[in-house]
């Protein structure tokens, strides 16, 4: 029974994945790679698959879906990351896991699998919910940590003579990271007809970091009422490294906190074990 059983599920794996690759990737009928099938057929299928994926999206709160699209916005909208796919995702995965904790439920009926299947299904329909929360995450922090070395560079290139559009562009030349693809693509948006305030907003919308949220908007108030540049730019420039080497102080004492739990349920009853053991052996032996 136990080898049907497995032979079941690495076939419905194998379906899973095979499913989640035609939706993903889209299926290809030979027909269409030998060029039979003309392009209204094609688009046709195109629109049955978008309409799929659509209709997913829909089907969640909107609340949910405004969450989604957000975290990939923060996390530079990579390649191939859309809402439709990766509900599309969370759905696959979550019917395999569902299919394969059946089959192991199927087996030895026991209150105990039937958590862990539970727990199976729902970590694989969060999956995609963590991946991209943590890439959005590490693209935010990263921004936030190289925002006061930008800025003094910024701060440099203005005081030399540079205009702030040309010191960005310096900046996002020289610099490496999420930070400078950012400053590139506001002067991107900008060359394209957009005005600085809108590609000022579009900045502050992509991003998630406070201390970036407030030097656009320092800016544009400069702009606004005509301060220098170069004053605004030291001052903030200041004060972010003012404020780095407080969140690193910040961390920094939390760290006793974090250790609390680990020492007293893992290190200790340990250390107590191998230090004790040898005394009560032998006051066992003495007594005996």
């Amino acid at each position: 029974m136990t080898p049907f059983i497995g032979i079941i599920a690495a076939a419905l794996t194998a379906v899973g994945i095979g499913l989640l690759v035609g939706i993903l990737v889209g299926w290809r009928s030979p027909k269409a790679v030998e060029g039979g099938v003309d392009d209204a057929t094609m688009e046709g299928e195109l629109v049955q698959r978008s309409t799929f994926s659509e209709s997913l999206v829909a089907a969640a709160p909107k609340g949910y879906v405004g969450w989604i699209d957000r975290q990939i916005l923060w996390a530079g909208r990579p390649i191939g990351w859309t809402v439709t796919k990766i509900f599309t995702w969370k759905i696959i995965l979550a019917a395999v896991a569902i299919l394969l904790g059946v089959l192991f439920i199927s087996g030895d009926p026991q209150p105990m699998r039937f958590l862990l299947s539970t727990g199976a299904a729902a970590l694989a329909f969060f999956a995609a919910d963590v991946l991209i929360n943590s890439r959005a995450h590490d693209r935010q922090g990263a921004i936030q940590r190289s925002l006061p070395d930008t800025l003094d560079q910024m701060t440099i290139a203005v005081e030399a003579g540079l205009g702030f559009d040309a010191a960005m562009a310096k900046a996002g030349q020289n610099g490496r990271g999420p930070l400078a693809e950012e400053l590139i693509r506001t002067l991107q948006d900008m060359s394209i007809g957009r005005t600085r305030r809108d590609a000022y907003l579009a900045l502050e919308q992509r991003t998630n970091s406070e201390d970036l949220r407030r030097f656009v908007r320092a800016v544009q108030q400069a702009d606004s009422y005509g301060v220098a540049v170069a004053d605004v730019l030291r001052v903030q420039a200041g004060e972010m490294r003012i404020k780095r080497r407080q969140r690193a102080e910040e961390q920094a004492m939390k760290v006793p906190v974090k250790i609390v739990f680990p020492l007293v349920f893992c290190i200790l009853p340990v250390l107590f074990i191998v230090i004790m053991t040898p005394a009560v052996i032998g006051l066992m032996r003495a007594f005996s």
